[in-house]
């Protein structure tokens, strides 16, 4: 298979290797935008600079046409196939938050909702309320709900509207439905299993949910619980063993922090600002070979569809870029993990742009770093796992292959 051909490979250097994921970053031409892109928008200096040295192109997460959620995406941009090696929503974050899942353990990634006098949700994210509020209203759920069903149900507050579900008990299955249906002015589902342990989790969530509805009756406009991501720990073999190369990861959001945890990389403590985040670069710089490093409110930003925030966002990190340069990577590449169109408020299935900076890249000589200057760029339109391989080729970490 070809993972094992990228395997074998690999070879250990000192070269540096800075991959920069804007969430949600790709994106289409609005209308109400003057036919523009948030890219196109926004001004970034800093990465015109670079992009005339650069190569472009664009990356499809999963294949042509499927959407994909934040962590197959993920799982893709560090090499592995997200049709073989899926993790599950819950575990991403309970593993961010520092939740000990154990492989015969439920996860569940949880949103706190508003819900209307129908039943309906009227915002699937609350208003994203504060970050400390949501940790007193976790705090109130687990001071009330300790177990549903003989299963122990442990509950960790995450960042703004999300926390962690993580059920604890025997005969427990991860094949559920979330009871997200994905859409405002809509009731949440019923969550039901697809075998004999599933349909006993599902059981145990349908509970769950009635019984955080009564305890949140008064706590709008968090007065509801949406399910998503049942999943337990996967059995995968290590980012820093497959690509013979250590491996920091430098996230503010929990679920991208256990992302990078369940693939081997070490999480970098830092701030939730981009400010900590460049901070935290700087200071594991010396440590490491390959750098994640995340950046969350570009996806913000098209989910809400807010065109100023995602601009905005994009506008942030190009006046941070110069301090990553003056680090001097050997191979940095800029991209998403997946797009957020702003008129869409969602994730799609559109391509993702990216532009990757080497001293051996082709210079495709383009003035902007822009999904339409992608298209025509010389990296094509590739599967997104095949970006790894390639910043390793770059960065000369893939020997010959053959005689």
């Amino acid at each position: 298979m070809k993972k094992d051909i990228i395997s074998k490979q690999c070879e250990e250097n000192n070269t540096k290797i800075i991959m920069v994921v804007l969430d949600g970053l790709g994106d289409i031409p609005s209308p109400a935008n003057d036919n523009k892109t948030p890219l196109e928008t926004a001004k970034t200096p800093n990465i015109d600079k670079l992009a005339p040295q650069s190569a472009m192109g664009r990356l499809t997460p999963v294949i042509d046409g499927i959407t994909p959620g934040s962590g197959p995406a993920h799982l893709a941009l560090f090499g592995y196939d997200p049709l073989e090696d899926l993790i599950g929503r819950g575990v991403l974050e309970a593993f961010g938050l520092g939740v000990d899942v154990g492989k015969n353990d439920v996860a569940i990634r949880a949103n706190f909702c508003t819900v209307g006098s129908d039943g309906k949700i009227e915002d699937r994210r609350a208003g994203r309320i504060p970050t400390e509020l949501g940790q007193n209203l976790c705090r109130l759920l687990s001071g009330k709900i300790k177990s549903a069903n003989g299963v122990n149900v442990l509950i960790t507050p995450g960042m703004s509207h999300r926390f962690a579900v993580v059920l604890k008990g025997k005969g427990l299955g991860n094949k559920v439905t979330d009871t997200d249906p994905q859409h405002e002015g809509m009731l949440p589902l019923k969550a039901t299993g697809q075998d004999a342990k599933s349909k006993k989790t599902a059981n145990v969530a349908n509970i769950l949910m009635e019984k955080f509805k009564v305890a949140l009756k008064d706590s709008y406009p968090a007065n509801g619980v949406l399910f998503r991501g049942f999943s337990s720990p996967p059995n995968l073999i290590s980012f820093p063993e497959r690509f013979n190369i250590k491996a920091a990861a430098i996230a503010t959001y929990p679920m991208y922090k256990g992302l990078a945890q369940i693939v081997g990389m070490d999480i970098i403590k830092s701030g939730s600002t981009l400010r900590d985040e460049i901070e935290a670069l700087k200071t594991c710089y010396s440590d490491f070979g390959f750098f994640y490093f995340h950046i969350k409110e570009t996806d913000a930003g098209g989910e809400d569809g807010d065109l100023e925030r995602k601009v905005s966002g994009i506008e942030k990190f190009d006046k941070a870029l110069p301090e990553i340069m003056e680090l001097k990577p050997d191979v940095l590449a800029i991209t998403g993990d997946h797009s957020t169109p702003v008129i869409m408020k969602r994730h799609s299935w559109h391509p993702v742009p990216v532009m990757v900076l080497a001293k051996d890249c082709f210079r495709d000589g383009l003035a902007r770093f822009t999904e339409k200057n992608c298209i025509v760029g010389s990296i094509g339109s590739v599967p997104m796992l095949n970006l790894m391989p390639l910043l390793l080729a770059h960065a000369g970490r893939l020997g010959k292959y053959g005689a």
